[in-house]
């Protein structure tokens, strides 16, 4: 990767996903052993995750059991996710063969990618899907149209 280019382009650390999981205590230790994510911080009753809080990277992730009763479902009870949370890491390759040994599932293995990201698609035992990326090459926007032009028709 060249000195000039930043693993994580400045300007993606802004939005804080939420996410719904059936079993969120299992997935904060998921996280924690598979991405190395640190709790920040939890909140809720004996055996339910009201909110917590975990750290991945530079990303900020929010999360909690199901709360029907607020419409807050999981993936696994309304049969998958429309959503994939991206996030960039210093080497992704390392990142994901650590997160797959745990139990994370490629759906797309990484690779090099037009755009200028090494990146690949997982989907984590909780139903939720991810794309982890290291930013290798710096494109514009002009260069990725030609290229998606190239590739796709």
């Amino acid at each position: 990767m060249p000195d000039n280019v930043n693993a994580i382009p400045e300007g993606y650390e802004g939005v804080t996903p939420y996410i719904i999981c059936k079993n969120a205590e299992g997935a904060i230790e998921f996280y924690k052993k598979a991405f190395g994510a640190v709790e920040l911080f939890r909140i809720g009753e004996p055996g339910m995750v009201g909110h917590a809080e975990l750290k991945i990277g530079g990303a900020i992730i929010m999360l909690a059991d199901e709360h029907p009763e607020m419409g807050a479902l999981s993936p696994e009870t309304i049969g998958g996710t429309p959503v994939t949370l991206m996030i960039y890491v210093e080497d992704v390759d390392t990142f994901t063969e650590k997160a797959v040994a745990e139990g994370l599932t490629v759906l797309k293995p990484v690779a090099d990618q037009f755009y200028g990201d090494r990146s690949g698609y997982f989907k984590d035992p909780f139903g939720h899907q991810w794309s982890f990326a290291t930013h290798i090459q710096d494109v514009s926007p002009d260069e990725m149209n030609q290229k998606a032009k190239e590739m796709y028709g």
